[in-house]
């Protein structure tokens, strides 16, 4: 078990065997794996497809414990999480060819594990640092997005999430379920797979019958 950092009631690092630790390397590897067949795609070398899945996988979170001023930060403190990384986009890099055809649905899936575990991730280390439900919501959001972000535009791609996506929609969704059943007393192992859960057959529903937000447009006269 890791030291924590501030006092017993907030949660610094995760306990390697713990549920919700197994949840964040489920994120780090599916993000880590995304930002990797995207910069592979785009014929990044080595180190190349190694930055892109380190900010991938980790800016985000990053971002949201800068906001927190969650210190110091988890990367830095637990090294498992560069290691995963590594080792990840390494065996990717090795595995995947770069005009695979099925790059776009490789990255989506991807890309969804992510969005449902760090969601939740994000979500549960902003409430235990005392933010209130709006805005442990907001973190859970920035949580994923903003890796995928920075990863779309290292690769010169529109980010993901500015399309016509239901992505944050799904985000939103799972966090909003998760504050109403933990409200109605329910297990919190069963609170936290069906949040993910929720987001990731809500994205990838979406996905499959490509659902979309309509375009709002003026009417010219």
């Amino acid at each position: 078990m890791f030291n924590t950092v501030l006092d017993s009631s907030v949660i610094t690092t995760f306990n390697p065997g713990s549920l919700l630790f197994l949840f964040d390397m489920i994120g780090i590897v599916a993000c880590s794996v995304s930002g990797t067949i995207l910069a592979k795609h785009k014929n990044f070398d080595v180190f190349g497809c190694l930055l892109v899945s380190m900010v991938t996988a980790i800016g985000g979170g990053t971002v949201r414990d800068v906001i927190l001023d969650r210190h110091p930060l988890f990367w830095m403190v637990d090294m498992s999480y560069l290691i995963v990384i590594t080792i990840s986009s390494l065996i990717m890099q090795i595995f995947f060819h770069p005009s695979s055809r099925r790059v776009d649905k490789f990255l989506k899936l991807s890309d969804t594990i992510g969005l449902s575990a760090f969601t939740l991730i994000g979500i549960k280390v902003a409430n235990s640092m005392g933010a209130n439900i709006p805005v442990a919501l907001l973190l859970g959001v920035i949580t994923i997005i903003v890796g995928g972000i920075i990863r779309d535009m290292i690769c010169n791609e529109i980010p993901l999430v500015l399309q016509q996506e239901i992505y944050i929609t799904a985000a939103l969704a799972g966090g909003i379920l998760f504050f109403i059943m933990r409200s109605l007393g329910i297990t919190e192992w069963v609170t936290e797979i069906t949040t993910m859960l929720t987001i990731f057959t809500i994205r990838m529903l979406a996905i499959r019958y490509d659902w979309q937000f309509p375009q709002i447009e003026l009417t010219k006269h």
